[in-house]
C-alpha cells in the first residue's frame, strides 16, 4: 500500500455529558470523504485516544469504518509505551472488520534509545498483518525516531510509511532521500505540508482538515500534481487558521472551531480543557475572515 494525499487526524466528538456523540462522528466522516480527504485516522492524539476506554476506542473505529464505507483507508491510532500492551492492542484492533491499518507513535515517557524503538515497532509489525504507519512526534513523546531507525523499519513489508512531526527538515529529507519508493513520508503538521511535499513527501495528516477538509485536500492535491501556485495560494489563505489550532494544547482549539461551525460540542475530557475566551474570539475572527461564519455570528 502506498499512502498519499490528505489524511485527517479525526477529533472524537463528545456530547455535553462526555459520552460519544455518534451522530456527530458519522457526519464528520461523511464530510471528510465528500470533500476529498484520502485517509482517516480515528483515535489518535487529536481524537483524545488516551482518554478513551477500550470499548470506546473500538466503537469509534467501527463507526469511522462504517461511515467511510470502504471509500478511503482508515488507520486507527494504536500507541502505548509498553511494547507488550501495544502488541495486545494491535492484535485486538486488527480484528475489527474493515480496518485498513494502524498508526503507532513513539513509546512515550520511557524515552527508549533507537534500538529500543526499533524493537518496539518491530514487535507491533510482526504481530499483525495490517499496514503500519509510524508516527514520530518527539514534542509529545520526548523521543525522536531518527532516520537510520526509520530506514531499518521501512524494510518490514507491512510498515507502509511515517507521519513525521519532528519539525526537523534535515531528518525528513534524509528519510525521503533513502526510503523505498513505496514508503510514504507524510507531514504530521499542517504548517509543514508544503515543505515536506516539495522534498518528495506524499501527503499530510492534518488537524485543520477536520474543519476545512476541502481546502486542505485541494492544497495537497495541487502540490502532488506540481501546481505549486495553487498550493501556495491555498496555504497562504488558510495558514493563520492552521497555526491557530495549536495556540493552545491540541485538540482544544480545533474542537472550539468545530463548535463554532456547529458540527459538535466543545466538550473535551480532562486533563484537556476548553480554550480561553481570548483564543475562542481569535478563532471566531479567523473563521469570519475566511467566510466560514455569518458576519452576524
Amino acid at each position: 500500500m502506498t499512502l498519499q494525499g490528505c489524511g485527517t487526524a479525526l477529533i472524537t466528538p463528545f456530547r455535553p455529558d462526555g459520552s460519544l456523540d455518534e451522530s456527530a462522528l458519522d457526519l464528520l466522516v461523511q464530510s471528510q470523504v465528500e470533500h476529498g480527504v484520502s485517509i482517516l485516522i480515528p483515535c489518535g492524539t487529536t481524537g483524545e485516544a488516551s482518554t478513551l476506554s477500550e470499548q470506546e476506542t473500538e466503537r469509534v473505529i467501527e463507526l469511522t469504518i462504517s461511515a467511510a464505507a470502504g471509500r478511503i483507508p482508515v488507520f486507527a491510532g494504536c500507541t502505548h509505551n509498553s511494547t507488550a500492551q501495544a502488541v495486545r492492542n494491535a492484535e485486538r484492533l486488527a480484528r475489527i472488520p474493515g480496518l485498513t491499518g494502524l498508526l503507532s507513535a513513539n513509546p512515550y515517557y520511557n524515552r527508549p534509545n533507537q534500538e529500543g524503538q526499533f524493537q518496539h515497532f518491530r514487535a507491533i509489525a510482526e504481530a499483525v498483518d495490517l499496514p503500519i504507519l509510524l508516527y514520530n512526534i518527539p514534542g509529545r513523546t520526548a523521543t525522536n525516531l531518527l532516520p537510520e531507525t526509520v530506514l531499518r523499519l521501512a524494510e518490514f513489508p507491512n510498515i507502509a510509511g511515517i507521519k513525521e512531526s519532528s519539525g526537523q527538515i534535515g531528518q525528513i529529507t534524509e528519510i525521503i532521500a533513502h526510503a523505498p519508493s513505496n514508503f510514504s513520508v507524510l507531514a504530521g503538521d499542517d504548517a509543514m505540508a508544503l515543505p515536506v511535499l516539495a522534498l518528495g513527501g506524499k501527503g499530510l495528516i492534518s488537524v485543520a482538515s477536520n474543519a476545512i477538509p476541502g481546502p486542505i485536500s485541494q492544497m495537497i492535491a495541487a502540490a502532488l500534481r506540481n501546481d505549486w501556485d495553487a498550493a501556495r495560494q491555498l496555504n497562504a489563505r488558510h495558514f493563520a487558521l492552521m497555526q491557530a489550532h495549536f495556540c493552545e494544547p491540541s485538540p482544544a482549539p480545533i474542537k472550539a472551531v468545530m463548535a463554532l461551525l456547529g458540527r459538535c460540542t466543545e466538550t473535551l475530557r480532562l486533563p484537556m480543557v476548553p480554550v480561553t475566551e481570548a483564543t475562542r474570539a481569535k478563532l471566531k475572527a479567523l473563521l469570519q475572515e475566511l467566510g466560514l461564519l455569518p458576519a452576524s455570528s
